[in-house]
């Protein structure tokens, strides 16, 4: 499998969505329906 390199825009995204779900499972905790998490990020 092959993946293509990231813009520095891309990148930035990405870690700040990585950074958004680690924060809702650090508050929230694991477990919890897909639909909690989508609110969660949406907010």
């Amino acid at each position: 499998m092959s993946f293509k390199s990231l813009s520095e825009k891309e990148e930035s995204i990405a870690k700040k969505i990585v950074a958004a779900a680690y924060t809702v499972h650090k508050e929230l905790g694991p477990g919890l329906l897909e639909k909690v998490y989508e609110v969660c990020f949406c907010h």
